[in-house]
């Protein structure tokens, strides 16, 4: 088995998309143009991740993506841990743990000060045990009407991880050639929109950018209702006029993962997260 850098020309990309047919039959997102648009264009940097080779034949391969983010007040350059798949004549070898530790590694060398990502039921405990991972609180799951979070709280404590978005890498995010993303400023917030379950719910999210942004992408959806899936300080959880899907309903719950790579070991704080699905790949 021999294993490299993952590549980024189309005769690669298309190798990618074929893997990922081969592994999620049935699946739309992993065209050719949507892994361009991800692994090439984003500004925060192109994806960062190892490929396993069986001879000519693509056998494995991990991908995450770089963003920016918010530590405990630091500007840090991080790595959202997202695509993985494994040929189904090679599973069952260690593969996806072998490349994600290679991963790792090397984003420590390059500067990279942590990994995160989301995970469901099934995979968070691997994330965990083998890989050393913190799981760091379940998102809420909430559909409703109206804003998220307290209006009358100035946080005061600064975030244990919050991204940072960019004008360049918010009008990236939205661009997604698989389910764009519809930005409007609204109440002194930027408001998110994206198709969940049409045409009764919009995934939403919002973040405080200044007025002086002047981002507008696409028509906002009128779907009636809003699917919320995040996190928000303890400081500042309210959810008025959303109401807790339960977990038995749900597909599968989702879990905010993280590693330190620059301070192995160390954990967030659940109680000072900010987190919305622009933060990960869902919707």
């Amino acid at each position: 088995m021999r294993f490299a850098p993952i590549e980024f020309d189309q005769q690669a990309l298309a190798g990618y998309s074929a893997l990922f047919a081969a592994c999620f039959p049935g699946t739309e997102r992993f065209t050719t143009s949507y892994l361009d648009w991800l692994y090439v264009h984003n500004p925060d940097g192109p994806a960062f991740g190892f490929d396993a080779w069986e001879g000519d034949e693509l056998a494995a391969h991990y991908v995450c993506v770089p963003a920016q983010a918010s530590i405990d007040g630091r500007l840090v350059r991080v790595l959202l841990s997202l695509n993985t798949a494994t040929h189904p004549r090679f599973q069952g070898q260690g593969l996806f743990t072998k490349l994600a530790a290679m991963t790792y590694e090397a984003a420590a060398d390059s500067g990279y000060d942590a990994v995160y990502g989301v995970a469901n039921a099934n995979s968070t405990p691997g994330f965990v045990r083998k890989l050393g991972f913190q799981l760091v609180r379940p998102l809420e799951a909430r559909v409703g009407i109206g804003r998220i979070g307290k209006r009358d709280v100035t946080p005061d404590v600064v975030p244990a991880f919050k991204r940072v978005w960019s004008e360049a890498a918010l009008a990236w995010r939205c661009a997604s050639p698989y389910n764009p993303v519809q930005s409007r400023q609204r109440g002194g917030v930027r408001q998110f929109h994206s198709r969940a379950f049409a045409p009764w719910v919009s995934a939403y999210a919002e973040l405080p950018l200044p007025a002086s942004l002047k981002f507008e992408s696409g028509h906002v959806p009128g779907a009636p209702l809003r699917l919320y899936l995040g996190l928000l300080p303890d400081a500042q959880r309210q959810f008025r006029g959303y109401f807790e899907i339960p977990k038995r309903v749900r597909p599968s719950p989702l879990n905010l993962i993280f590693r330190s790579l620059s301070a192995p070991g160390s954990q967030l704080d659940p109680s000072r997260i900010h987190f919305s699905f622009l933060d990960f790949d869902a919707y």
